[in-house]
């Protein structure tokens, strides 16, 4: 039985930073317990993203999962509109977290592009990277069946909204959407105040890989709605970074970590060993 993501949130210490580009949240699990691991969440997402990951991760180091800013409960920093906005104010975070450490950092989705951004402009700051199901390599499928919210829509009528743009873009297994999920699925796009978003749809990847200084990992899943019948044309994108593995997780849509957690987590620990105390 998976915990909730209330339980998962209780296990954290919660962090609010005071920065330049306003409050960033953050959530530690074990602080102290070893080399940190950063993960950056989805667009529209927030830490939840990683709910399923974070506690089995936390056994073996420090687990930090940021609000990236203009979601969840981190503030939208002035002018922002796009991934290209937010590595400046994600490396001010950082540098009050860890100094200048050189840090093992997970992007997943959207989250991806903003560490693609960061690795290009703070190569220092990143020791190891792993991005998973990023778009922005020009090769993504167009989600035409996306529904978006009308004004007064009532919350069941906005939830079977939630409930579809979950099955068509991030669970391959439909049955997963619980109500649980549907309530933090709200929550996470109320929140979202990066609504425009258009990099996503871009290559923008491919100019900045030349700039990545460290070993890069890619996950995706194997039924990933970006890019359905491209998945062997991805590693060709990838070509001019260091890329150390890539994998396709079987029986898994876009948000892979959170459907298949177990094979997810496992990748990563090969991806990022770290040394035994």
């Amino acid at each position: 039985m998976n915990p909730s993501f209330t339980e998962v949130a209780l296990q954290a210490k919660r962090i609010e930073l005071k920065t330049g580009h306003g409050v960033q949240c953050w959530h530690v699990w074990r602080e102290g317990a070893g080399q940190p691991l950063v993960l950056l969440h989805g667009g529209s997402g927030s830490w939840t993203h990683w709910a399923r990951n974070v506690l089995d991760l936390s056994q073996d180091r420090e687990v930090w999962a940021v609000d990236l800013p203009g979601m969840g409960d981190s503030d939208l920093p002035l002018g922002a509109l796009d991934a290209h906005d937010l590595h400046h104010p994600l490396e001010a975070g950082l540098q009050q977290l860890f100094g200048p450490s050189s840090l093992d950092m997970v992007g997943f989705s959207f989250g991806g592009l903003v560490l693609g951004y960061l690795a290009a402009t703070h190569p220092e700051r990143v020791k190891r990277m792993v991005m998973v199901g990023i778009p922005g390599l020009g090769l993504s499928n167009q989600i035409t069946q996306m529904r978006g919210f009308r004004e007064g829509m009532s919350q069941q009528d906005r939830r079977q909204v939630h409930q579809h743009n979950l099955q068509v873009l991030m669970l391959h297994d439909a049955s997963m959407i619980s109500t649980e999920l549907l309530h933090q699925q709200e929550d996470n796009v109320v929140r979202d105040r990066l609504r425009r978003r258009r990099m996503a749809r871009s290559d923008a990847m491919l100019g900045l890989q030349s700039r990545w200084q460290c070993p890069v990992h890619g996950v995706w899943g194997e039924h990933d709605a970006l890019y359905k019948g491209k998945l062997e044309a991805l590693k060709d994108r990838l070509t001019g970074c260091d890329l150390q593995s890539f994998h396709i997780v079987p029986n898994a849509g876009h948000w892979v970590q959170y459907e298949q957690p177990d094979a997810f987590n496992q990748i990563l620990r090969r991806c990022l060993p770290v040394p035994k105390p």
